[in-house]
């Protein structure tokens, strides 16, 4: 019975190191006000990124600007998708439409301004970056930005893609 146990629990622990992770259960908005789940964006066959970011935030916005300058390359060669989720408060959230026309970015954007994502996803700060592979899985999770982080992600795009 001992030994019947101790390999259940070899097997429990060998199954969970190679379960995927994936997407929480979560409503976001859309900023025309819809609401999505966030598991839909692994559904998509495509490679997503999905970008936490905050209109108060300067990394997040850097990072952002510094992906813009890839993006139409990458969604050419690689077919990803990039979705920007704003943890913006409520109050902070009526910016975001603003901020996203001043830049210029050509992502798609959600908001969680309840904050349900993060808090499921334990989503400590921001900037935050997940990388979905064609599966829907998380392969790729990063926190903060440094410049030359987005060359990363394209090694990462290659290898998910060949």
């Amino acid at each position: 019975m001992r030994k019947t146990l101790l390999v259940l629990a070899a097997l429990f622990v060998t199954i969970a190191a190679f379960a995927q992770k994936t997407l929480p259960f979560a409503n976001l908005k859309t900023l025309e006000g819809q609401t999505i789940n966030v598991q839909e964006l692994a559904k998509t066959g495509k490679i997503t990124v999905i970008s936490f970011w905050a209109t108060w935030c300067s990394p997040c916005k850097k990072e952002l600007d510094a992906i813009a300058d890839y993006y139409e390359e990458w969604q050419k060669k690689y077919g990803i998708e990039l979705v920007a989720i704003s943890v913006d408060d409520t109050r902070s959230a009526a910016k975001v439409p603003g901020v996203v026309a001043e830049k210029g970015w050509k992502y798609r954007i959600l908001l969680d301004p309840a904050k349900e994502l993060q808090t499921a996803a334990n989503i400590q700060a921001v900037p935050h970056t997940y990388v979905l592979d064609q599966k829907g899985n998380i392969v790729f999770e990063h926190n903060g930005y440094t410049p030359g982080d987005e060359l990363e992600l394209e090694e990462l795009f290659k290898q998910l893609t060949k």
